[in-house]
């Protein structure tokens, strides 16, 4: 190959990279990758739980199936997506990680948002244990769209927006662990501040149903119980 195709050529593909890239360079095309790690919705559904007109909606998520990171399905006039499969679900949570290890700004942000709770946090292997053994009330307060989707064997769903009404179906005599959709969502935070004014005792999965899933752990779909 002449030397200036080659040049061409390399360039070309460093620019279909470079697709990739600019698909994931918006702050709001995160938040829909984030949500459909969670599992298949609709265009109305994200739109609504990404606080976005539909245009805009489908705009960003018209960009993401560009680039190859979702994928869609028709029925009847509704159109749903997902991931395009688990690897982009890995390259979004390592996004993530590696933003906050070299980007100065990210641990305060994080930190504004998520808040302070003053909870401890369980690892997965001890979740599991603890479960096993009974002596935990596991709580999933996503909504429970997402539960249905995929949720944490043995989870009982009470949506963080339903808890305050709902706390007297918790087991007064048990600890209880709150998780949500991954380790950067408030959901969980937001819980089990509520818990601790109702005099519960409440800690944390130290991440959540992203990094559950993707650690290819047991999950378990369907209404909850």
């Amino acid at each position: 190959m002449p030397k200036t195709a080659k040049a061409a050529a390399k360039a070309a593909l460093y620019d279909a990279f470079a697709v990739g890239g600019k698909a994931l360079a918006s702050g709001k095309r995160l938040e829909l990758l984030d949500l459909l790690a969670q599992g298949e919705r609709t265009v109305d559904a994200l739109a609504k739980a990404a606080g976005l007109n539909l245009t805009t909606a489908s705009a960003h998520l018209q960009t993401l199936k560009q680039a190859g990171f979702v994928a869609t399905r028709r029925e009847g006039v509704r159109v749903h997506y997902r991931l395009a499969g688990d690897d982009v679900a890995r390259l979004f949570a390592l996004l993530r990680k590696v933003t906050e290890t070299h980007q100065a700004t990210v641990p305060a942000a994080r930190d504004a948002y998520l808040g302070e709770d003053g909870a401890a946090q369980v690892g997965r292997d001890e979740l599991r244990a603890r479960v096993e053994a009974g002596d935990v009330v596991l709580l999933d307060v996503r909504p429970v769209e997402e539960y249905r989707a995929g949720h944490i064997p043995g989870a009982l769903s009470v949506p963080v927006a339903e808890l305050a009404d709902r706390i007297q179906e918790l087991p007064p005599d048990l600890e209880v662990v709150v998780y949500c959709r991954g380790e950067y969502c408030v959901l969980a935070h937001d819980a089990v501040r509520l818990l601790a004014e109702h005099g519960r005792r409440a800690i944390r999965l130290d991440d959540g149903m992203l990094e559950w899933r993707l650690a290819e752990l047991p999950v378990h779909t369907g209404d909850p119980a």
